[in-house]
């Protein structure tokens, strides 16, 4: 059994709640696309825009606005051979409300819900988990 057999394939989901390793060899079973963003080392939203940039391998011309990363998340295209295509997003570590307002961290997470949307309309998997970094 898969640890996706209980969760949607569109879905924003806290990672607190699912065994990492669990979700990525799901993952490479399932032929998804794996993106993992750990962002333990920044501080603020630009921050956080240049690592998801920078571990999802998006274009050059990615503006490091959250218009640009739903544009350039929704341009992404999951492995043509898979059986289930699709993605799994992992973004650990997420700066804390000292760092990062609560209400910017859930506008980031909602561009991620925008996009699951999108995945969505188009018949692909997009499940997406965060946790977000304590003490900070």
């Amino acid at each position: 059994m898969s640890a996706f057999s209980n969760i949607p394939p569109q879905a924003v989901l806290p990672l607190g709640a699912y065994d990492l390793d669990e979700l990525q060899r799901s993952a490479r079973h399932a032929d998804q696309r794996l993106l993992v963003a750990d962002l333990g080392a920044v501080h603020d939203k630009a921050g956080v825009l240049r690592e998801l940039a920078s571990a999802f391998h998006l274009p050059d011309h990615f503006g490091g606005n959250l218009d640009a990363l739903y544009d350039c998340i929704t341009d992404l295209k999951p492995d043509g051979d898979a059986e289930q295509p699709g993605f799994a997003v992992i973004l650990q570590n997420l700066p804390g409300a000292s760092e990062l307002p609560v209400d910017e961290r859930d506008v980031l997470l909602d561009v991620f819900r925008d996009a699951a949307d999108f995945f969505f309309d188009h018949q692909t998997a997009f499940r997406v988990f965060y946790s977000v970094r304590a003490g900070s």
